[in-house]
């Protein structure tokens, strides 16, 4: 290893691009899991993430530019350490830094002057330059912003999306000091095209919360004029198809089960935390969490309203799910609103299988600990055909729409995803 390697610590779906990127640009990369797992697939050229190729790590592999290792000494070796580790919720929807100030603890040892650390995980403000910054100071003896830098620069990942890559979304990037931020800036400037420096690391760590909560209170009104417009006998998907044709000031957000993955369900909340510390209201953040956790219900009433027209209830019938992931087109099932749709099926009685092309096996999780190891069914048309009801939780553009359409009983879709298929068919409901 030189001088100018640059260390990523957690190789998940920020961390694994981003190294790739720095990669593919020409520096060499040293990427860092606590996954031995997850390690010894990328040294074997494999990826674990479908929408990165294992040619793709295979080509960085063999021009030297990229190793995986779950050892944390070797941080004495880099230029610049980028930390891209989760930050979930506590159970009563406190933040959680644990993966975070653990990450702090286990490089502080082998910090060395002159060394970078940027913090890429979502998080509240002040986290980077209170937090963070004292674990790295007590741990390495040294002083940030003196004999080391450290910045704050979120990360921008948009995954299931075929046009946006790495290297071409602007990365915004705030230092502890002016100097620290002119290191960061000179350390992405080798791998991303548009940088764009604030002012601090708080404000970094601000704009990231701002763009998630932007999302989250969106999403929830859309939420729920679709319940409304429903009662009025107006497709909800309608309306925004038409209004997103106005050339300004609309932007179309659409409805769905309820929140999934690792930024929109997780994120406003770290800000309504730390508020509270300021004696703030976070009045809009509180109340669009409210209508986005309610949708998984909602999607059960219209279940329930669905079977009840072929006279029958939740209790005793078989339903299957299209989707697990989050999102359409990814493998990821973090804070899937699907498990929360399962759960409550179950819990009235259902018998619930499911199918989901990009989630073959269910990955165990501390969420849904219940799922691990349940497959996906084969989706063919005897299959389709011998469940009662079918629920759409995720649009996947790999799943045979088609076939659903022709031999499904009855169909609740959550994600409009049936409707140039079924619309105004009597056993086709929206939700």
């Amino acid at each position: 290893m030189t001088s100018s390697t640059i260390g990523i610590i957690g190789l998940g779906y920020v961390g694994l691009p981003l190294s790739l990127q720095f990669a593919r640009t020409g520096s060499v990369v040293l990427g860092f899991d606590i996954d031995p797992e997850k390690t010894a697939m990328l040294m074997g050229n494999q990826s674990y993430i479908l929408h990165i190729s294992a040619e793709a790590v295979r080509e960085q592999r063999e021009a030297g530019r990229f190793t995986a290792t779950t050892d944390f000494s070797k941080a004495s070796e880099c230029e610049a350490l980028i930390i891209c580790v989760p930050t979930p919720l506590a159970r009563h929807r406190d933040p959680d830094l644990t993966y975070v100030l653990n990450t702090g603890r286990a490089i502080a040892p082998y910090l060395h002057k002159g060394q970078l650390v940027v913090l890429e995980s979502t998080t509240y403000p002040g986290t980077t330059d209170t937090e963070l910054r004292e674990v790295l100071e007590a741990g390495s003896g040294l002083k940030a912003g003196k004999d080391f830098h450290l910045a704050f620069s979120p990360e921008r990942e948009d995954p299931g999306n075929p046009q946006s890559d790495v290297a071409h979304i602007p990365k915004i990037v705030g230092g502890f000091t002016a100097e620290c931020q002119k290191h960061a800036l000179a350390v992405y400037g080798r791998a991303i095209k548009t940088l764009v420096p604030v002012e601090s690391c708080r404000v970094a760590e601000a704009v990231k919360l701002t763009e998630n909560i932007f999302r989250a209170v969106n999403i929830a009104m859309v939420n729920e004029l679709k319940i409304v417009y429903t009662a009025m006998g107006i497709d909800i998907w309608d309306v925004i198809e038409a209004a997103k044709t106005k050339p300004f000031g609309f932007m179309p957000f659409y409805p769905g089960p309820g929140l999934g993955g690792h930024c929109i369900p997780i994120d406003p909340f770290y800000l309504t935390w730390k508020a509270r510390e300021y004696g703030q209201e976070t009045r809009f953040i509180e109340l669009a969490g409210e209508i986005n956790t309610a949708m998984p219900a909602y999607v059960i009433e219209r279940c329930a309203e669905a079977l009840a027209h072929n006279r029958q209830t939740i209790r005793g019938s078989r339903v299957l799910m299209i989707g697990i992931a989050y999102k359409a087109n990814v493998d990821d099932d973090r804070e899937s609103p699907a498990y929360v749709l399962w759960e409550m099926l179950e819990k009235q009685g259902a018998y619930v299988e499911y199918f989901d092309p990009h989630v073959p096996v269910i990955r165990p999780s501390r969420e849904h600990a219940q799922f691990a190891g349940r497959e996906s069914v084969k989706l063919d048309p005897q299959a389709v055909s011998s469940f009662d009801l079918v629920l759409v939780a995720t649009h996947h553009k790999a799943v045979d729409w088609s076939l659903i359409s022709q031999k499904a009983r009855i169909v609740v879709d959550s994600r409009n995803a049936l409707s140039s298929f079924m619309k105004g068919k009597p056993n086709y409901f929206k939700a």
